[in-house]
């Protein structure tokens, strides 16, 4: 497989509707822009994406988390594709569901919840959002958020934009009630 740039994107949020927030909210986005190998074509096994996306996943998890900052820890997590017009969307789901949470879960020191993912097929310079849960329990409100990315110059055609987010917190000044983070169990990943 083969990589044609990795971006790493940091947003810090300091004033949310208003008003200054309590403590300031970190969300960082590492996406790696890679070659289609079945662009144009239709592929039954899609097995060497799949493997691929363990080793792309690990990359761009550990380069996600080490933005955020050593002393930050991660509270929620998501991943997205956009997959070029000469793909289709089973592309992106090859990176993004079987083998890919392995390494983000490692790069963020576990997490029990399920890695939220969305997918779709795009051209260059199309945005995303990628959905952000907390790690450890689905149902925590306060973090069910997301963050927007786009490269400018991705993905071409025969390209797979492939992207994980992290944050150091949920919602800047959250308040529609719900399972509060300190509440969250993290026993089953839903609560």
């Amino acid at each position: 497989m083969e990589v044609r740039k990795i971006v790493t994107i940091i947003e810090d949020v300091f004033i949310e509707g208003e008003k200054k927030v309590a403590k300031p909210v970190r969300k960082v986005a590492a996406i790696a822009v890679i070659k289609n190998p079945y662009a144009g074509t239709y592929q039954e096994d899609l097995n060497p994406l799949i493997d691929y996306s363990e080793e792309i996943g690990k990359v761009i998890s550990e380069r996600a988390v080490e933005a955020l900052g050593k002393d930050r820890k991660v509270d929620s997590y998501g991943k997205a594709a956009i997959v070029g017009e000469k793909g289709e969307l089973e592309h992106a789901a090859a990176l993004l569901h079987p083998k890919l949470g392995t390494p983000l879960r490692s790069a963020v020191g576990g997490g029990k919840a399920i890695i939220p993912s969305v997918n779709k097929i795009g051209r260059m310079g199309d945005s995303i959002d990628i959905p952000l849960h907390f790690k450890d329990a689905a149902f925590v409100r306060s973090h069910f958020d997301g963050m927007t990315v786009s490269v400018s110059d991705a993905p071409k055609t025969d390209e797979i934009l492939l992207a994980v987010a992290v944050t150091d917190g949920g919602r800047p000044n959250p308040r529609v009630g719900g399972l509060k983070k300190e509440e969250a169990k993290g026993e089953d990943g839903l609560r």
